[in-house]
């Protein structure tokens, strides 16, 4: 359904009205913000860190040239300094993200590596994103795009600051397809996920609110018609570990 047509969305495994849902998960990123990348290695067994080093070899960042990332709702800089370490000196990197706690953590750790001159940081809306069109060479978003209440809008959105040829990658988790392992996955993640949470961040709610956001998501042929209807071409999509993440492409031509 289009999003001008729609006036609920997913909060995790409940509906709530559509203009609620940013507020409700605003809440979820504050609450998580100074250890998110932490839960992120201890959820994912480590294994969060394969798949973003996947994502920054698909942005096909050129040495030679100036290349200009615009990594959306990328808060703590994580995708952004990793894909400046790769590119080199002509790289430079926007991180917007509209939870400013997120967006703290991210400062610090730019300043900490003295990437503070390479990567810039601003509070924006993926559905509204305050740069004019065909400003970036790429546009990322890991493990955001589900957060987004109006998906179709925030797509449109990242379309439109690419430049002709400019790349768009969406790494985001996935349904997985491997015979055996959904059991164990929907077990681990249902149970021991929400009890890392409570011990780790003191809140076992906001990571029940991800696990079920998970389940939520479109799968990968829906997403990639989705990616094709707000204007990208050459689209596409690579399942990793058994289908529990995806990277999804798209190019702006």
């Amino acid at each position: 359904m289009p999003d001008s047509e729609r006036k609920y969305a997913d909060f995790g495994a409940r509906q709530v009205p559509l203009d609620d849902k940013q507020a409700l998960v605003d809440d979820v990123f504050r609450s998580v913000a100074r250890r998110y990348d932490l839960m992120n290695d201890l959820m994912s067994l480590g294994l969060h860190r394969a798949w973003k080093d996947a994502l920054v070899t698909a942005v096909h960042r050129p040495k030679n040239r100036p290349f200009a990332l615009l990594d959306i709702a990328g808060g703590t800089g994580d995708i952004a300094m990793r894909v400046i370490a790769a590119g080199g000196e002509h790289t430079r990197a926007t991180v917007c993200d509209i939870n400013p706690d997120m967006l703290a953590v991210g400062r610090e750790r730019a300043q900490a590596r003295g990437l503070g001159d390479a990567v810039s940081f601003g509070e924006a809306n993926a559905e509204s994103l305050p740069f004019p069109g065909r400003s970036f060479d790429a546009a990322t978003i890991a493990f955001g795009i589900r957060n987004v209440p109006r998906i179709e809008t925030a797509l449109h959105e990242a379309h439109r600051v690419l430049r002709i040829g400019g790349r768009f990658v969406c790494l985001e988790f996935s349904a997985v397809t491997m015979p055996g392992l959904g059991a164990i996955y929907d077990l681990y993640s249902f149970n021991v996920i929400p009890a890392l949470g409570r011990a780790v961040v003191g809140d076992a709610e906001s990571y029940r609110y991800l696990v079920e956001s998970i389940r939520r998501f479109p799968k990968p042929e829906v997403f990639a018609g989705m990616m094709r209807a707000a204007g990208f071409a050459r689209v596409s999509h690579r399942l990793m570990s058994g289908g529990i993440v995806a990277l999804h492409s798209g190019w702006r031509l």
